[in-house]
């Protein structure tokens, strides 16, 4: 069991199926939730609204079918809507899901397309210790049993405040939900219905399932004149034994023969990094050849896959010999799984699944799951590439580009279940130059910000989709906070930011005590120095709080055209710092509040404002005490997207078997040393007028940011 979850002033209780004794008296017979109320009590939804995979033209093409359990035949209890951060539905996708607590209780799919595979996403109640629980549920197909399929909360169910511990006594549980896997066997047709079923409720009382994502997979064929891991070096297939020195030789064979490395069908484990430079490696689909592991006594020791530091570069711990003089180069991952066994954030742990720094490298086809973070790239390092991959179920980040990262991208990706910015770049102290983030879909981060950049020059957030913030941060956010973003690293040049679709984004922030919009800005450690960030042809739907939001410091050069507004919490326009921003065909409808703008800023937020604008402006705006969100007020049905004006980057063709060689769009269509520490409101600040440390990023201001509320900051 993981944990991370910050401390919050105020909380409620709140039940699923039945009202339960404290977390740490008795073992739970139903899942005991803390849901945060820091602005009253909101309006619930009547339904669930868009999926992510809704939205034609955006995001990430992926080869499965995802199909939500409450939108499927069960017998359960359907929980939710709701979107008050430590309740459990409000982590689930589309905030609803299906508690099962009885024997016999199932979620039945139909498969629209053929498979013999299955993702589903679910959550048990933790155990009274907080060490987790395990158990099982039952796969069937047409009502005869697949297989036994184990499920654990090990994953799940952080508490207290940061850096999180293990004591279900402390308040505000959250990080409810983990991912599991199963191949059924045999190919299931078209037409097949697929039950998780309880068999049994004597391991865990309750079994509540999210969605469940089903493919047709088959394992990449061994191409010749690769070295094997296996034949060639001796690595384990069975997981029995830690493989790290057998595959690092491997590795460095393969780099000095200028061969590839092949990973056979197997699940390997491996205690430590393997450091890769100059060398393609490549396994036999991320199904099929999977790494995991970790040191048994060496809680920093974990199985990983990293490039070679910089020297005086992003990272600035302790290295080893072999780590040393990166950056690493001209090195390809691809078609393997990195499945790791993180169950708690410790922010100075090395124990993410790609790390270092890799320059004119790819990353290609990698399934990322429960490690700290999916990819933290500690710079400086030039054209990274992270492709086709899917990004799952991490403590920290999913990706972070740290530290003078410079035409670097991560593109065709998904990404889910994150616990802090699911795909990030932070310009500390080197700028981070020509990044992009591209035709990515991200569901359910459960802290911070969907897509961020800190700081940053000429830096693209283009094409992507992405559903349900949960607390601390919206869908998209360009700022120039933490430590080492000012001046030639702050927010410059030209963005772009276009063609983005964001559902449900924005949340409650626990520390100010009021919502966060979709897309945000912020200018904490210095006034944006008149970049031009444009942002174009984008939906902003069904937001939580306010659509768009400015806050801490002065910024400048943002231009919104072509913006959809469809559905506010509370506000089309959340001001809260002084800006100048234009504004041509911007519309807003369904906005929670009849005056859509609140501002206590008053003429220095300066508008300039072109043709086809509608919904959002008012020459009186308010200014006094949060309202309370109304929630749901969304499309039910996707609007028509703006297509890319060209088509999207091209990516190596898929491999003619695997699991990514029947990929199809649904028809429905670190961290490590460099921390985001969770500040109260009681923290110092340090003589350099900088956050906490130069090695930490406080999720909110402490006393020195404190709003005042007179400037609406209430």
């Amino acid at each position: 069991m993981a944990n991370h979850t910050t401390g919050t002033p105020h909380h409620l209780r709140h039940p699923t199926r039945a009202l339960l004794a404290a977390i740490a008296a008795t073992v739970l017979a139903a899942t005991t939730l803390t849901a945060l109320a820091v602005t009253g009590n909101a309006t619930p939804a009547a339904a669930a609204g868009l999926s992510p995979f809704d939205i034609p033209g955006r995001g990430a093409t992926v080869p499965f079918v995802e199909h939500e359990a409450e939108k499927t035949a069960h017998n359960g209890t359907k929980i939710g809507p709701d979107r008050r951060y430590g309740t459990l539905p409000s982590e689930a996708s589309g905030r609803e899901a299906v508690t099962l607590d009885a024997v016999g209780e199932y979620v039945e799919f139909t498969l629209t397309a053929p498979a013999n595979a299955v993702t589903f996403r679910y959550s048990l109640p933790d155990s009274p210790a907080g060490t987790g629980r395990d158990a099982a549920i039952d796969l069937r197909a047409n009502g005869n049993l697949l297989k036994s399929v184990p499920v654990t909360s090990r994953y799940g169910w952080y508490y207290g405040g940061y850096p999180f511990n293990n004591n279900p006594g402390d308040t505000n549980p959250h990080h409810f939900f983990d991912e599991t896997r199963a191949l059924f066997g045999s190919t299931q047709p078209a037409g097949t219905k697929i039950r998780l079923q309880v068999s049994s409720t004597a391991q865990s009382p309750t079994f509540t399932i999210d969605l469940a994502d089903f493919e047709l997979v088959a394992p990449i064929a061994k191409p010749s004149g690769v070295i094997d891991v296996v034949t060639d070096f001796g690595a384990d297939p069975t997981g029995a034994t830690d493989s790290t020195a057998k595959f690092q030789a491997a590795i460095d064979a393969g780099k000095a023969q200028g061969r590839a490395v092949w990973i056979p069908t197997g699940t390997f484990t491996l205690w430590d990094h393997v450091v890769v430079d100059g060398v393609t490696v490549r396994g036999a689909g991320p199904w099929y050849s999977v790494l995991g592991g970790r040191h048994p006594t060496e809680r920093n020791r974990s199985v990983g896959i990293y490039g070679k530091y910089v020297p005086g570069g992003g990272y600035t711990g302790p290295v080893r010999a072999h780590e040393a003089n990166g950056p690493s180069r001209n090195v390809t991952l691809r078609d393997f799984a990195i499945i790791g066994d993180i169950r708690e954030r410790v922010d100075d742990d090395q124990v993410n699944a790609l790390g270092g720094a890799m320059t004119n490298s790819v990353v290609d086809n990698l399934w990322l799951e429960n490690t700290k973070v999916g990819a933290w790239m500690d710079g400086p390092m030039d054209n990274f590439t992270i492709r086709n991959s899917r990004i799952l179920d991490q403590t920290a980040d999913g990706v972070n580009f740290h530290t003078g990262v410079t035409n670097s991208t991560v593109t065709n990706t998904f990404v889910r279940n994150t616990g802090d910015d699911a795909l990030a770049m932070w310009a500390q102290n080197v700028p981070n130059v020509n990044n992009s983030f591209t035709h990515n879909t991200i569901g359910v981060t459960l802290l911070a910000n969907h897509l961020v950049s800190y700081g940053g020059r000429d830096i693209k957030i283009t094409d992507n989709v992405t559903a349900d913030s949960l607390t601390n941060g919206g869908g998209i956010h360009v700022a120039n906070r933490y430590p080492g973003v000012q001046g030639a690293t702050g927010v410059q040049g030209t963005w772009t930011i276009a063609r983005n679709t964001l559902i449900r984004n924005g949340n409650s922030d626990y520390n100010w005590n009021f919502g966060v919009g979709a897309i945000w800005f912020s200018a904490l450690n210095e006034a944006f120095q008149n970049p031009t960030i444009n942002i174009t042809d984008t939906d902003i739907l069904d937001s939580s709080y306010a659509a768009l939001h400015w806050i801490e410091g002065q910024t400048n050069g943002i231009n919104l055209n072509n913006v959809r507004i469809d559905g506010a919490g509370t506000y089309a326009l959340q001001v809260q710092a002084n800006s100048q921003v234009s504004f041509t065909n911007v519309r807003a409808t369904n906005i929670a509040q009849s005056n859509p703008m609140h501002n206590c800023v008053g003429a220095g937020f300066q508008i300039t404002q072109g043709s086809g604008n509608s919904g959002w402006y008012t020459p009186t705006p308010y200014c006094g005490p949060w309202p309370n969100p109304q929630w749901g007020g969304g499309p039910t049905s996707p609007p028509p997207t703006t297509p890319p004006p060209t088509t999207p980057p091209p990516t190596t063709p898929p491999p003619t078997s695997g699991n990514l060689a029947l990929g199809r769009r649904r028809p429905r269509p670190a961290p490590t040393r460099a921390t985001r520490r969770r500040t109260s409101w009681t923290a110092t600040r340090p003589a350099t007028g900088r956050a906490p440390t130069t090695r930490s990023r406080s999720r909110s201001p402490s006393t020195w940011a404190r709003p005042d509320p007179s400037t609406g900051w209430c």
